[in-house]
């Protein structure tokens, strides 16, 4: 059976609860279009073409190993959003990056059973309202955080999991610390607005890029 005829793979899971089989049709279906994606988008990145193509099997690998577990409506869907997150992690400091996924998974690890569903839209008018789990909604943010801007995730992850000042964060960005403050604020309301998206089944919205946020001006007060 060729890759054309496969069937679509309706949800990502926990890489641990797939067989090895599974993992490496995964790889072998999807990785050379994620891998062409990543580099008409990069252009001329500042790895070589061989050494960013193994870095992005390597982050496709790790968001299966210790991404959230979601359900998808077709292959292309995957493809988009899977090419989005690794597109991300590789402008992003990777090793800075897959170390802290790799923490937040150990310390603070979803339980097996949370599934979230893209598609169709989980939120509807005329659904009655129901109350979201914390392990549901802390899924939710993990997943917005692989969608977002490098520059906004760092910054989030900086003061929400290092626990780091505004006055450390601005040491590490190089930057003043009022303009550190404005850097989270608008950060997290950026993740809101992706969250939402994805809540929603605005797959595409999720997916845009930062052109009508723009980020806060390095002035200092």
């Amino acid at each position: 059976m060729s890759n054309r005829d496969k069937p679509p793979i309706p949800f990502l899971p926990n890489w641990r609860e797939r067989s090895p089989e599974n993992v490496e049709d995964i790889l072998q279906r999807h990785l050379p279009w994620v891998q062409a994606y990543v580099h008409r988008r990069l252009g001329n990145f500042r790895r070589s073409k061989a050494d960013t193509g193994d870095i992005v099997q390597d982050a496709m690998v790790q968001f299966l190993k210790y991404g959230p577990r979601i359900r998808l409506a077709s292959d292309q869907q995957f493809r988009n959003l899977l090419g989005r997150i690794v597109e991300n992690v590789v402008c992003d400091n990777y090793d800075w990056f897959t170390a802290q996924r790799r923490a937040l998974a150990k310390e603070s690890p979803l339980p097996r059973d949370t599934l979230l569903i893209l598609d169709p839209p989980v939120n509807r008018v005329d659904s009655p309202s129901k109350i979201v789990s914390n392990h549901e909604e802390a899924a939710w943010i993990r997943l917005g955080l692989e969608l977002l801007d490098p520059a906004f995730r760092q910054v989030i992850v900086l003061r929400r999991w290092e626990d780091l000042s505004f006055a450390q964060i601005a040491e590490r960005l190089g930057t003043s610390k009022s303009t550190a403050r404005r850097k989270y604020l608008h950060s997290v309301n950026r993740l809101i607005e992706v969250v939402d998206a994805l809540k929603n089944g605005r797959i595409d919205d999720a997916l845009s890029d930062m052109q009508e946020t723009e980020s806060p001006p390095e002035t200092d007060e």
